[in-house]
């Protein structure tokens, strides 16, 4: 029996054990005990699933190669060997698929999503941008029936975005999007560029997955709150009331500003669900600084600084530095069809993962 095989064997035995142990009075009575076996269950059942199937392919592959040993016609021959092949490759994609599904799972891919998106280099031309971004992801966010929740959003003069915070709500949305931190960078020809020369400017994006208020402790001593009035595009007021809330966190000198409402306990609220995800987001990185071994050639690393997307508008182009993947569909990924983007940068990502596996065992 292969190492993966004894994995596998291992956890279609805990899922017998955990299906039992769901049925046991005590359980039943016991909710927070009831729910925690449910989730584990849950998690466990697809592998045992394809588990299953692998044995009975595997047994079926045994069957028809005895079949095609023993064959005098050669009709029948011929039938038997079109179906090993079949099996064989029925066999080998069962073996790859449980190979991914037992590489350690991310604990935040379930998560909800907090979206920054900032401009950077290239001044208005970047705002414009920044705004075409958020669209970008706003309606793949709605292709994915996830909920968006514009949390703060700096706007200009023109319709461009210099800041907007979003909470993304949705099953598996950091899975999802994780990969999208770092700088995106456009090359076109402005609207406001008489000679035509192309541009390069440059969009900052963060994704941290949201923090939960038990995982993140924050004393109210450590808060500074500060309110103002809401100001609108070039910084003309709005709200002639101190609805807008500004909160610094002193430790760590992280800023957070909320002016999207018109109440300044709803803004307040607001802010303090970014806070609690930006101290989440930091002790994490702190925490997996520590294990450089783990990320060294990780891609998605978040880096605030790393130019992961070049968006070239005359070619039509969207290239993905860190997988040297191109796509001629600038227009479709702009209007928030990004699947084939991101699934090229799971598949790399599992792919570096399953090496790393494979070379400690």
């Amino acid at each position: 029996m292969s190492n993966l095989e004894q994995k596998l064997e291992a956890v279609e035995k805990r899922f017998i054990e955990v299906t039992a142990e769901l049925g046991k009075p005590e359980v039943v009575s016991d909710h927070a005990q009831i729910q925690s076996l449910a989730k584990l269950r849950a998690e466990l059942e697809p592998v045992v699933n394809q588990y299953r199937d692998l044995k009975s392919t595997k047994s079926q592959l045994q069957e028809t190669r005895e079949m095609l040993a023993e064959a005098d016609e050669d009709e029948l021959k011929a039938l038997a060997q079109e179906e090993v092949s079949r099996l064989e490759q029925e066999h080998a994609r069962l073996m790859e698929e449980l190979r991914i599904n037992l590489l350690p799972k991310d604990p935040n891919d379930e998560r909800n999503v907090l979206l920054e998106i900032r401009a950077g280099t290239g001044g208005e031309e970047a705002a414009l941008f920044a705004q075409e971004m958020f669209r970008m992801y706003s309606q793949y966010a709605e292709q994915q029936h996830w909920k968006v929740q514009v949390m703060s959003v700096n706007e200009t003069g023109i319709g461009g975005i210099k800041e907007v915070v979003a909470l993304i709500e949705g099953k598996g949305a950091y899975s999802r999007l994780k990969y999208e931190s770092g700088v995106h960078r456009v090359q076109r020809v402005p609207a406001t560029e008489a000679s035509g020369r192309i541009h390069t400017s440059a969009v900052t994006v963060a994704v941290l997955p949201e923090a939960e208020d038990i995982e993140v402790d924050i004393n109210p001593n450590d808060v500074r709150t500060d309110t103002y009035c809401s100001s609108g595009p070039g910084g003309q007021s709005v709200n002639t009331t101190y609805s807008a809330v500004r909160l610094t966190h002193k430790p760590t000198g992280l800023v957070v500003t909320c002016q999207d409402e018109k109440s300044q306990i709803k803004n307040k609220a607001k802010a303090m669900r970014v806070l609690r995800s930006r101290l989440y987001d930091l002790a994490r990185k702190e925490q997996q600084d520590q294990i450089a071994s783990e990320r060294k050639g990780q891609i998605g690393s978040g880096d605030r600084s790393e130019k992961i997307r070049t968006y070239n508008f005359r070619e039509a182009r969207v290239t993905d530095h860190r997988i040297h993947f191109t796509l001629h569909q600038l227009t479709s990924i702009l209007n928030g069809n990004l699947d084939t983007m991101i699934d090229a940068l799971v598949t790399h990502y599992q792919t570096e993962k399953l090496r790393e596996a494979e070379a400690t065992v």
